[in-house]
């Protein structure tokens, strides 16, 4: 046994990812722009950019300048661009490593336009979160006259839904478009779930995150991604817990009967939500164990009475044992978190094993 596998460890199917990425691009029918920000959503962001870069994507996103500019370290080629706004401050830090911004102000569009380095409009159809608001995009006009973008791009913000906020989202994109003075070569919208609900693409690229990394928006989309991560961790102690006794902090869980007890090598700070306490469980040899007592910081405790368990062996916590699967959506959904927050919140302390194509 590998000593990084020792504890817990978190296993990526590199021949998944491509195979998701593939899938989403042929539906699309334009090239990728994977978003690989947050770590690539906690599955490790050089290795996934290494193995994407098979695809030919056009480039690759991600959110802050640290980010990208890890991925440079790693000699990643292509655009890279930054879907945050960028304080005035880091303005020098993305020329250096050769990153993309996106701006949706005239006061960041004046600055970066003295660099005369590719930029992306950033306009706001709903979100409210960044960018230019799509009915004041004429007060950019002189600026993107005399240094136009690159590409220009909005966010759907209810993708997942069947209503009418993308048609009105799009309808606003395209009054943004039409006020500017040069229409950018590059235009963008769609997420992963945009392009599972709607294909081919109207636009240039598309912005894939959570598809590519096995989470998909449903079984009433039109495609499925293959599973590629998994979360797996080693029992630690099994023990007796008699009829009465309690199991981990505030006593929540009390035996009923005489039980026998796991305690398997993870917990909240490798990022096993906490609210799965006496509510989660773990595949062991195939068969369900249930989640016992409270989720503590480096352990968790399982109920195996009825369950083949001994010291060392290996618990599934996302993934596939025997003929039983627990998704990352179904954790998700028992934790009450989204499943963005659940991987990117997987720890680094948790070693990611890659599983290359075909192994």
């Amino acid at each position: 046994m590998h000593s990084l596998m020792r504890r817990a460890w978190v296993e990526v199917d590199l021949g998944a990812l491509l195979r998701n990425g593939t899938a989403l691009m042929e539906r699309a029918g334009v090239p990728l722009l994977p978003m690989v920000k947050a770590n690539a959503y906690g599955l490790g962001a050089v290795r996934v950019a290494r193995t994407l870069q098979r695809l030919d994507p056009w480039g690759f996103g991600v959110a802050t300048i640290a980010e990208g500019e890890e991925l440079r370290r790693a000699d990643v080629e292509g655009p890279i661009v930054v879907f945050t706004p960028l304080l005035a401050g880091e303005f020098d830090a993305a020329l250096r490593a050769d990153l993309t911004p996106t701006l949706g102000s005239h006061a960041a569009v004046s600055q970066w336009m003295l660099t005369r380095r590719p930029w992306q409009l950033s306009v706001d159809t709903g979100m409210s979160r960044s960018g230019v608001p799509w009915n004041e995009v004429s007060a950019l006009h002189d600026v993107i006259l005399e240094h136009p973008p690159q590409g220009a791009f909005t966010h759907f913000h209810s993708s997942e839904r069947d209503d009418i906020t993308r048609d009105e989202q799009e309808r606003r994109f395209a009054a943004a478009l039409a006020c500017l003075p040069v229409k950018p070569a590059m235009l963008h919208a769609e997420n992963s779930a945009a392009v599972e609900h709607r294909a081919p693409s109207p636009w240039n690229v598309i912005r894939p995150g959570m598809f590519l990394y096995g989470v998909g928006s449903g079984h009433h989309a039109a495609i499925q991604p293959d599973p590629v991560l998994s979360v797996r961790a080693r029992v630690i102690d099994v023990r007796r817990v008699p009829q009465g006794d309690t199991v981990s902090y505030d006593g929540t869980y009390r035996a009923a009967s005489d039980r026998r007890v796991a305690t398997m090598a993870v917990g909240y700070a490798d990022g096993y939500p906490r609210a799965l306490s006496n509510r989660g469980a773990v595949l062991i040899h195939g068969r369900r164990a249930p989640v016992v007592g409270l989720v503590t910081m480096d352990m968790t405790m399982i109920d195996v009475t009825d369950v083949q368990c001994e010291l060392g062996d290996e618990a599934t916590l996302i993934g596939t044992d025997g003929l039983d699967r627990i998704t990352v959506a179904d954790v998700a959904t028992a934790a009450n978190k989204s499943p963005y927050e659940l991987l990117t919140g997987l720890n680094g302390r948790m070693p990611r094993r890659y599983i290359e194509e075909g192994a």
